[in-house]
Formats: structure tokens, sequence, C-alpha cells
């Protein structure tokens, strides 16, 4: 199989390191260190990226290389597949549908955007997900979409993934602007499962428009 990325980018390096279809280091091999790169490759670009015995995206080893136990990645196969509209969940009919419910506004700063500097995200991080979703319904209701979704940024989105994927390595919930505050337990990550979304309510990063509901709230107890 061609590498299907231009010559000289991270992603290309990053093909070439992997298709050997083994697992890898992303410290010491490969150059992607971010979740969000990995979900572009698998529901974007169709390529199939190989889990854990748990079922992650990815498995966590001890390198041969660098001697450390680091997230590793590995190709399940060197074949793209075409149809990546039901790994994305998405319709275009639904992202617009709920870029209008937020009134193009983006999650982390409460800033109004042009639609097309937005993106649609889940609360629940993909990198916890035990399997793909299965394409949402372009019916959702207003409700269904605020629980499931939040309109960020393209720099905020990968903010978060960098949050959440830190999150799913220490077990250590992320904190907004240096604030120590989670409405729902404390800083430790504490699901059942690694794939369970109780653990992430209460987080910043899981639901920004409660945080601050909740944070406002023992503000005025004070004042």
């Amino acid at each position: 199989m061609i590498n299907p990325f231009k010559e000289k980018t991270t992603s290309y390096h990053d093909w070439e390191v992997l298709k050997d279809l083994k697992w890898h280091c992303t410290k010491c091999e490969l150059n992607s260190g971010q979740a969000k790169t990995w979900q572009v490759w698998r529901q974007e670009k169709g390529i199939q990226l190989d889990k854990d015995e748990k079922g992650n995206w990815y498995k966590n080893i001890e390198c041969s290389t660098c001697g450390f136990k680091t997230v590793h990645r590995k190709l399940a196969s060197l074949e793209i597949l075409d149809e990546t509209k039901s790994r994305s969940g998405i319709s275009q009919y639904l992202a617009r549908k709920i870029k209008k419910f937020y009134n193009n506004t983006d999650a982390l700063f409460l800033r109004e955007f042009s639609p097309n500097q937005l993106e649609v995200d889940h609360r629940f991080p993909q990198i916890r997900w035990k399997d793909n979703e299965s394409e949402n319904r372009s019916s959702m209701s207003e409700g269904e979409i605020e629980s499931k979704f939040i309109l960020l940024t393209r720099s905020n989105n990968l903010l978060k993934s960098r949050q959440c994927e830190k999150c799913v390595k220490e077990n250590i919930r992320g904190n907004f602007l240096g604030i120590f505050f989670w409405y729902k337990g404390n800083e430790k990550w504490e699901g059942t499962t690694e794939n369970d979304k109780d653990g992430c309510i209460g987080c910043f990063w899981y639901d920004p428009y409660k945080w601050r509901e909740e944070l406002n709230k023992k503000i005025n107890k004070i004042l």
C-alpha cells in the first residue's frame, strides 16, 4: 500500500514506521503524540488502527527502545476504508443543527465564531470509547444534542484531547486555567472501567457549562 500522506509530513513519517503492522512507541518512534491525530486517521482517513485487549485504540506497554511504559500505536491493516461516515457518526446536516443550537459559540471561552471555525466534539472523549458509535440520528432532540456534544474551535478541540489523553494515562483529571475545581468528585478519575462515562462527570472538560454553573453557585455563597 502506498503511503496516503504527503511526503515530509508528520503523518507520512508515522505511516512509514507503522506499515510493518507492529506496535510502536509514541514517545520515541512516532511523531504524532496527540490522540486527536489518531482519531482523524480512523474517522476521516479510513485508516484501520489496532486495539489492545481492552478495546482501546492504543496499548500501554514498555518500549524496548526508550525503556519507558508508553502509549503504543499499531496499524491493523494497510487497507484504507472508503466509508468513514459511520465512524464519525455525525452527518453534515446534524453538524449544522448542533452549531445552530449552540449559536456557533465555543464552549471553552464562550466566544461566537463562524460555523466553519467550529468543530462538533463529544463530551465523553473518544479516547475512552470501547467501540466506534453508529451514526447519530439527524432528528436528535435539543436535549440529546446538549447531553452529548459541545462546540470547540480546532485549537481548543486539540487542547481538550490532550487533557483527556493525559487523564487516561495518569487517572488525574485536568483543570481549567489553574482552577482546581470539580463539581463532582475530585481530581482523581474514578470510573469503574476505562470506558466508564461516570468517571468524567464533574470535570470542566466533560461539561464546561455545568462546571461554570456549579462554580458560580459556590462563589455566590461566599459573596
